[in-house]
């Protein structure tokens, strides 16, 4: 009887898993058998054979495949770091140095697993954004609700959003009335009321007040299934960062292997060969160098900065180009009071408070805003009555015997002519109304932070930035207010997540790139740039598409970060370079025949433990770490 079609297809996929985790399943293999090694040499009376057994499976399993993987980068003329350390597990084999070359299997195997582990973050930004989304709409039929997979919604059906739910699809409203978080959508940072005839974005989050929405498009085509596609892009168009190690190690391997080379020419004796190949085992950039890495991962970590891609560190101080996203990044990402207009007949003081008592009942996005303004003058709270907040009518209340009423120009035009009121600003702005005569009207923007003009201006000076640009999908007043603001003069607004990545794709062709920004909007320019960095923790989106991610939302940690990247690196060169030019030395002794195998592997030995030390001061804080205010 012929057994079942399928029934090899648990072993194909067993195979295939332990094939794309063969660097993991190599490391795993070299830790067991460098532990086992160790046991039963010192803690048993096992003879040579048996406590070398381990180490020689090691080699032979471990060893060989990272072998022949790097002969295929020898036949593409790829001479990094890791061929000599290939090399090298052929001279300790054959020295007799079980232990050290399956060291040197564990540091290769290792290194790779780490690498191959931070390539696989694209598939986790993209479950990112889709666990984002909802994977079940809420669709009217007839006067009962069903709840369908998203994918099932076509462009006509009725959708209901409820409170706090994220929207499944693109639709426009119908019914109902509330507010919607879209700020990581369209870089906006106000949130955005909701009225019949409004429209409503896949992914947005809804307030209060449920909401019921005629579908416009599919799911697959709404606009956060075109972010999905653009990160996915993206992600697969990555371009590969050159490490340090493979910088150094490109010069360093052809060197070492002539200098080894002609001692053995030159003196006739293989032996030669194989005491500079010992001594040049390149353990200052394969320890060193990561060494120097966690230490300033560590170190960033005490300072609010996590490291979630290790190669940042090697590249931050490279930038030349720093593009920044504009809300909550060179922003506080919400609105607040920079301007505003009192009537003559009005005291500004006494307005603001009656405004402010009446706003502690208002849901209107600007309220707070309002609210904080009053605290910030220190102004009196007086009792509210008769309250009435109608959709798009605006807000009324019976304020210390005065009769208040917040509505918006568009409203209180058709109501009244007013002559008086001010030129329209950017921004948002609101029209209060005392005793039925204007009082005031408020003007509302993202503001900036303090430090951001003094931020930006220390870059070119500190940090050797020659081009800085604001990328934001918010209107061209607010973009270039903010720009004016602090000192930015390259400015591209209403730029979709599209024309974002096109951007830093083509700045990043050109040189390193910083991107800094905190929106889903954001999240395929993050994965682009050479160096992303997210602001905070709101999404877990722009978190996994990001390098790095800075808890605080500070700039002054941003400024920390490009401090503890340039220390990192100059404390692994000094320590790789340092290195190698006393395994050089080493070399050179050894070439001649006054350095035998054995004494060169404890050379190199003393050689690693100084470098490894001086790479460990890169984890120790320095007494400074910014300079942006000086």
């Amino acid at each position: 009887m012929n057994p079942p079609a399928n029934s090899s297809a648990p072993q194909v996929s067993f195979w295939r898993l332990l094939w794309r985790r063969r660097q993991l399943a190599i490391a795993l293999l070299a830790i067991v058998g460098i532990a086992v090694h160790l046991l039963l040499r010192f803690g048993s009376d096992a003879a040579s054979d048996t406590f070398n057994l381990p180490l020689w499976i090691t080699l032979a399993i471990g060893g060989v495949p990272l072998i022949l993987e790097l002969l295929h980068k020898v036949v593409h003329f790829d001479f990094g770091a890791d061929l000599l350390a290939g090399i090298s597990i052929i001279a300790s084999a054959l020295l007799g140095e079980y232990l050290a070359g399956s060291i040197v299997v564990l540091m290769l195997s290792g290194g790779e697993a780490l690498e191959s582990f931070a390539v696989g973050r694209a598939s986790a930004v993209l479950q990112a954004l889709a666990k984002r989304l909802p994977s079940i709409a809420h669709r009217r039929n007839g006067a009962a609700l069903e709840d369908v997979a998203v994918d099932a919604i076509d462009v006509g059906d009725i959708v209901v959003i409820l409170p706090h739910e994220v929207s499944p699809v693109d639709g426009v409203v119908i019914e109902g009335h509330s507010v919607m978080d879209e700020s990581y959508l369209t870089g906006e940072p106000y949130l955005m009321s909701k009225t019949p005839g409004t429209s409503v974005m896949s992914g947005a989050v809804n307030g209060d007040g449920a909401l019921t929405i005629q579908a416009e498009r599919q799911a697959v085509d709404s606009r956060y299934a075109k972010i999905m596609e653009v990160m996915r892009k993206s992600e697969q168009q990555r371009p590969r960062m050159r490490r340090l190690a493979d910088q150094l190690g490109a010069y360093y391997t052809p060197l070492a292997l002539a200098i080894a080379g002609a001692a053995w020419y030159v003196s006739g004796d293989a032996t030669r060969f194989l005491a500079v190949i010992v001594v040049a085992t390149p353990c200052p950039l394969l320890i060193a160098i990561p060494v120097a890495i966690i230490g300033s991962i560590s170190l960033a970590a005490q300072m609010g900065i996590i490291i979630r891609l290790p190669a940042v560190l090697e590249q931050v101080d490279r930038c030349r180009t720093v593009i920044f996203d504009k809300t909550g990044t060179l922003t506080y990402g919400e609105p607040r009071i920079y301007d505003q207009w009192n009537s003559a007949e009005c005291d500004p003081l006494e307005t603001l408070a009656l405004v402010a008592s009446l706003e502690r009942y208002s849901k209107h996005p600007l309220a707070a805003a309002i609210q904080k303004a009053a605290e910030a003058a220190s102004v009196a709270t007086y009792d509210v009555t008769q309250v009435s907040e109608r959709p798009g009518q605006g807000m009324r209340g019976h304020v210390h015997d005065r009769q208040v009423r917040i509505t918006s120009r568009k409203q209180l035009a058709k109501a009244q002519t007013v002559a008086t009121l001010p030129e329209q600003q950017g921004g948002l702005e609101c029209v209060v109304l005392v005793d039925e005569k204007l009082a005031a009207v408020y003007f509302f923007r993202d503001a900036p932070r303090r430090e951001g003009k003094r931020f930006i201006d220390h870059l070119g000076r500190r940090h050797q930035i020659s081009k800085l640009m604001l990328v934001t999908g918010d209107r061209e007043s607010e973009a270039r207010f903010l720009a004016d603001q602090v000192g930015i003069h390259e400015v591209y607004f209403n730029q979709t997540p599209e024309e974002k990545l096109e951007l830093v794709q083509r700045e990043t062709a050109s040189s390193a790139t910083l991107f800094v920004g905190d929106g889903v909007n954001d999240a395929p320019a993050l994965a682009a740039a050479t160096v992303g960095v997210a602001f905070g923790q709101n999404s877990d989106v722009t978190t996994e598409a990001a390098g790095v991610v800075v808890l605080d939302s500070s700039l002054e940690t941003v400024d920390k970060l490009l401090h503890i990247g340039r220390r990192m690196r100059t404390i692994a060169l000094q320590s790789a370079v340092g290195g190698i030019a006393l395994s050089m030395i080493g070399m050179v002794v050894a070439s001649v025949g006054w350095l035998p195998p054995v004494a060169g592997a404890i050379s190199q030995e003393m050689i690693d433990v100084i470098v490894v030390l001086n790479a460990l001061r890169a984890a120790f804080p320095p007494s400074e770490l910014t300079d942006y205010d000086k």
